[in-house]
Order: structure tokens, then sequence, then C-alpha cells
């Protein structure tokens, strides 16, 4: 039931004309990779599946974050979402999408999140992410 709500979702959002597809991968002692949509350069939600373990203790995560900063070369965001498995409850992320490249499809991110269920954990991660097709944000050379 878990993971059809999250294709309903997906699918959902999908359909949304200003929505862009995006992946990333987040190193840190938690690791995990994510799917994600941009949706009106303002919200950013993402599906993320937990890396580097057995099957059995796969986690799966969803969170819906604000994008608080949005410009060409980065992105201040946070928000709220839940965590499956290990460490399940609320996850609440705060991070920043870097874009230094006149690509700016390609970038890295840090995020620090707080993730609260039966203990709660910080969590710090790094990595690195891929917007597919135009981002909406004019890159600096347009700008000129």
């Amino acid at each position: 039931m878990k993971h059809l709500f999250i294709l309903l979702i997906l699918g959902l959002m999908a359909s949304a004309a200003s929505a862009q597809l995006g992946v990333s991968y987040h190193q840190s002692s938690v690791p995990y990779l994510g799917i994600n949509y941009e949706l009106n350069n303002q919200y950013m939600a993402e599906v993320r599946v937990g890396a580097n373990n057995y099957f059995e203790h796969l986690a799966f995560e969803l969170t819906a974050n604000y994008f608080i900063v949005h410009d060409p070369s980065y992105d201040l965001y946070g928000g709220i979402g839940g965590r499956t498995t290990h460490f399940a409850g609320l996850v609440v992320p705060v991070g920043v999408n870097l874009y230094p490249f006149d690509n700016k499809d390609f970038g890295f991110h840090i995020e620090a999140a707080g993730m609260f269920g039966e203990t709660a954990v910080f969590r710090a991660d790094w990595g690195i992410r891929y917007r597919f097709g135009s981002t909406g944000v004019p890159s600096e050379k347009e700008e000129e």
C-alpha cells in the first residue's frame, strides 16, 4: 500500500506541466539514492531509497521540500517527510544544492536532517544531483 501511494504521488507530480525530474546520490553513514521532481521552481518532492544495504533492510523516504532561495547557482531548501524501516519516523531536512558549472543541470548538495522515531538521529550528508531537461532557471550566460 505504501508503494502504491508513493507511485500515485509521483504520477500526479509528473503530470504537472512545470515539473522537472532529477536524480541524486546522498553519501553519509545512512546513504541513499533519490528521484525528485521540482515543481514551479518552488517545491521539490523526493523519493529516496537506502543504498549499501541488504534488500531486507532497505529503507524508503519521502520528503517534501520548499526552496527558501532558488537561484541559478544554488538552492537553499527545507522540508519535512517520513522514513520506513531503519530509523523509521519523521525526517526534517535542510540543505543546499550547488550548481557551479555553466550547465545548471549537474551539481552538488549538502544536507542535514533530523530523523525522529523510536530514536532521534542527526544525519548529515553530501552528494551529487542531476536535473533532466531545462531547469526553468536561466543560466548566468542567458542573463547577460
